[in-house]
């Protein structure tokens, strides 16, 4: 990789490495290498969320601890590193073979975010934890820890329980009506009952959790659909 693209890179993250090749291995995909960040991507993903767990504790000190796992498991997915990614310009830095490149690997999510990542654990390897930490709490200085964080971080499940509470009716039932595939690959269909609202609704998933969430979600959007 050229020279002067590490050093827009370590511009933009606000971090001079000491050891440069740390910061190239980072944003090296396995289908270019040997060296690749795969290891480095298990080290940020700890720091990272070490890093926001403190960043919440400090910023959101009413929250109790379950609503401080979901905010945090909302800040740390993929989709929010996918963005962080993007913002730092990972897609043109990213050395990846030339199937995976002929194949969009550049644009996909997955690699962005586990680059982000392997990063933050490049950083940590370099300077330590409190540099890491900066890093970490400046990717995600604009993200405004607002009430409506705190609803959007709301599993589906949770969201619907509470508005069925607020309106002082039962709880919904969630019923296994299917389940298909082979042993190894099952798939489950559950359904989601209001009684009071004489709704009903499905969803689908891997686990009977997920598809429990997937049918609280299809619930929520006929309640929406209902009010607008």
């Amino acid at each position: 990789m050229p020279t002067d693209s590490l050093l827009a890179l370590q511009q933009r993250l606000q971090h001079t490495f000491s050891d440069p090749t740390l910061l190239q291995r980072a944003v090296t995909h396995r289908s270019f290498s040997a060296e690749h960040n795969e290891r480095l991507e298990f080290l940020g993903d700890s720091v990272l969320n070490l890093a926001v767990s403190s960043l919440l504790f400090t910023r959101m000190q009413n929250l109790p601890e379950g609503e401080l796992s979901r905010v945090r498991a909302l800040l740390v997915k993929q989709d929010s590193l996918h963005g962080i990614a993007l913002r730092l310009a990972l897609p043109q830095l990213l050395r990846l073979g030339e199937g995976e490149t002929k194949s969009g690997g550049k644009e996909r999510p997955s690699i962005l975010a586990d680059a982000l990542e392997a990063i933050i654990g490049a950083v940590y390897l370099d300077a330590g934890y409190e540099p890491a930490q900066a890093l970490v709490h400046r990717l995600f200085e604009g993200v405004e820890l607002s009430p409506r964080l705190q609803e959007a971080a709301k599993d589906a499940k949770t969201a619907l329980q509470e508005w069925l509470q607020g309106r002082k009716m039962s709880l919904p039932q969630y019923q296994v009506v299917d389940t298909t595939g082979a042993a190894h690959k099952q798939l489950f269909h559950v359904a989601c009952e209001v009684p009071a609202l004489q709704l009903a609704a499905r969803g689908s998933g891997a686990s009977r959790r997920a598809a429990e969430q997937a049918a609280a979600t299809a619930m929520l959007a006929q309640l929406k659909a209902k009010r607008s």
